[in-house]
C-alpha cells in the first residue's frame, strides 16, 4: 500500500484522479513545427515593436508574417499525416489479405521512400506466400480427394472438423452432414484413444472389416487436434493370402508332379511286364526294381508332406530365462565333422523358448559346417549386445550365396536330399520370438557367409 493510501483516512471512497488527455501524434508534430518557427515570430515582434510606423502597417506585416508561418506548419502535418495514413492502409489491407496496395515510389535515399520500398517488399513476399499457400493447400485437398485412403479431422472436443471423399464414402454421409458430429456417434471413437499405426475391427454402414488405423495429433492455433487415417486392409489381405496360396500351390504341385510323374510310367510298365505273354525270364526282378523305385518315390513324398505339416503347425515359443552363451556352447560340440570356434563373449540372459532356438541353432551351424566342409575352411560364433537385443553371428567360410533371393523360399533347396524348409522354420522361430533372421556373404573380406540372429533382451 502507498504512502498516500496509507494516510488516507478510511470510509472516505477514493476518487479518481482525471487524466489529461495525451495531444496524438499529429499534434504533437504540429505543435513542435510551431515552436521552431515560434523564436523567429517572437523576435519579428521584439522590431515591429520598435518599429516607428503606424499600428496599422505594424499589424499587417505581423499578418504577413504569421500567415506564412501557420500555413507551412499545416503543410507539414499534412504531408506527415498523408504519408502516415497511406502506410496504415497499406498495412491494414495486407492483415486483411489484400496485397494489391502498394505505396508511391520515392527517392530511395530519402527516409520515407526506404520505408515505402521495404512496405511494398513485405507485400510481394506475402503476396507470394499467400499465392504458394492457397495453391498448396488447393493440392492437398485434391490429394486428399483421390486417394483412397479415409481421412478425418478432429478438434479438442471430438467433433470432426474434415473429412475426404473416401471417408464421406466410409461413413455413408456427406460433408455437410458428417461436419460437426461427435467420434462416438459416428463410430469413431476407437481410433481416437491411442496414437500411431494399429489394427482395428471396426462396423461403418459402408463397409465392415479389419482397419489399418493411423492416428496423430497437430495443432491448430494452440489447441491439439487428431489427425485419423483408415485404410481397409480386407482387401490387402485377401490378395496377399490368394498370392500365398497361389505359391504353396506352385510349390505343392511342383513336388507332387516330380514324384507322381516317375510313379505313372513305372506303374505303367510294371503293368505292361505283367500282361506280356509270354513273360520274359527276369519280368520278376524288373517288377520289383520298379516296385522298390514306386515306395522310394512314395517315401519321398511323404517327407515332404511332414516337413510341410511340420512348417505350418509350428507352436507359439513358450518363454523362460535361457542363458544364450551356454546353450551356443553346448550346440557348438554336437556336430562332429567340424570343430567350431566359439567367441567368447559377454553374459547374455534370454526369455525364449530353449527348444526352438536350440533347433534354430542346430540348422544354422549345421549350414555353416557343410559350407566350410566344401571348401576346408572354419566356423565361428560369437555374440554381443546391441541396444535391447542380442546379436548372435554364425561365420562360415564357404563359396557363399549365390541366390540370396530364394534363402527363405518354402522348399527351395540346393542339397541333394534337402527339404528347404530349415532356413524358413529358424526365420519362423525368431520372429515368433521378436527377433529376426538375416544371411548374407560377410562383408569383412573373407570368403563365406554370415548368419546373424537378432533376439529381444529380458
Amino acid at each position: 500500500m502507498s504512502q498516500e493510501a496509507a494516510s488516507r483516512p478510511q470510509g472516505h471512497p477514493v476518487q479518481a484522479v482525471a487524466r489529461r488527455p495525451r495531444l496524438g501524434y499529429e499534434d504533437r508534430f504540429t505543435l513542435l513545427v510551431l515552436l521552431g518557427g515560434l523564436p523567429g515570430i517572437l523576435v519579428s515582434l521584439a522590431f515591429l515593436w520598435q518599429w516607428q510606423q503606424p499600428p496599422h502597417v505594424r499589424f499587417t506585416v505581423f499578418l504577413l508574417l504569421l500567415l506564412p508561418w501557420l500555413l507551412i506548419s499545416l503543410a507539414a502535418r499534412d504531408r506527415v499525416v498523408r504519408s502516415l495514413q497511406t502506410l496504415s492502409n497499406i498495412l491494414g489491407g495486407l492483415r486483411e489479405g489484400d496485397f494489391s496496395m502498394r505505396g508511391r515510389a520515392l527517392k530511395p535515399d530519402d527516409a520515407l521512400g526506404e520505408v515505402m520500398a521495404e512496405v511494398n517488399q513485405l507485400a510481394d513476399l506475402l503476396h507470394s506466400q499467400r499465392l504458394g499457400a492457397v495453391e498448396a493447400t488447393a493440392l492437398l485437398r485434391r490429394v486428399m480427394e483421390v486417394i483412397e485412403v479415409a481421412i478425418f479431422t478432429f478438434d479438442p472436443s471430438g467433433r470432426l472438423r474434415f473429412v475426404n471423399r473416401a471417408g464421406q464414402q466410409l461413413l455413408g454421409g456427406d460433408e455437410v452432414s458428417l461436419l460437426g458430429q461427435k467420434a462416438d456417434t459416428l463410430g469413431l471413437s476407437p481410433c481416437l484413444e491411442g496414437l500411431g499405426d494399429r489394427t482395428l475391427d471396426l462396423r461403418f454402414p459402408a463397409s465392415n472389416g479389419r482397419w489399418g488405423v493411423s492416428t496423430t495429433v497437430f495443432r491448430e492455433e494452440g489447441m491439439p487436434h487428431h489427425l485419423v487415417a483408415i485404410q481397409d486392409l480386407t482387401r490387402a489381405l485377401r490378395e496377399e493370402e490368394i498370392a500365398t496360396w497361389k505359391r504353396l500351390v506352385r510349390v505343392l504341385g511342383h513336388e507332387l508332379n516330380n514324384s507322381l510323374a516317375p510313379i505313372k510310367s513305372i506303374a505303367g510298365s510294371v503293368q505292361t511286364l505283367v500282361r506280356r505273354e509270354p513273360r520274359p525270364s527276369d519280368w520278376e526282378e524288373d517288377a520289383l526294381r520298379g516296385l522298390e523305385i514306386i515306395s522310394s518315390r512314395a517315401d519321398s513324398l511323404s517327407r515332404f508332406m511332414s516337413h510341410y505339416a511340420r512348417l505350418a503347425k509350428l507352436p507359439p515359443p513358450v518363454l523362460a530365462p535361457l542363458d544364450l552363451p551356454q546353450l551356443v556352447r553346448r550346440i557348438a560340440t554336437l556336430d562332429t565333422r567340424l570343430q567350431v570356434i566359439v567367441e567368447e563373449g559377454p553374459p547374455l540372459e534370454l526369455r525364449a523358448d530353449g527348444d526352438q532356438l536350440e533347433q534354430v541353432l542346430i540348422n544354422l551351424i549345421r549350414n555353416a559346417v557343410d559350407a566350410s566342409l566344401e571348401t576346408g575352411g572354419e566356423v565361428r560364433i560369437r555374440w554381443e549386445v546391441e541396444a535391447e537385443s542380442a546379436a548372435l553371428c554364425i561365420l562360415d567360410e564357404g563359396l557363399g550365396i549365390a541366390n540370396p533371393d530364394n534363402l527363405f523360399v518354402p522348399f527351395f533347396t540346393t542339397k541333394p536330399g534337402g527339404s528347404g524348409i530349415g532356413l524358413v522354420l529358424c526365420r519362423q522361430i525368431a520372429e515368433a520370438h521378436g527377433g529376426s533372421l538375416s544371411l548374407a556373404n560377410r562383408t569383412d573380406g573373407a570368403r563365406g557367409c554370415e548368419a546373424l540372429l537378432r533376439l529381444p533382451l529380458l
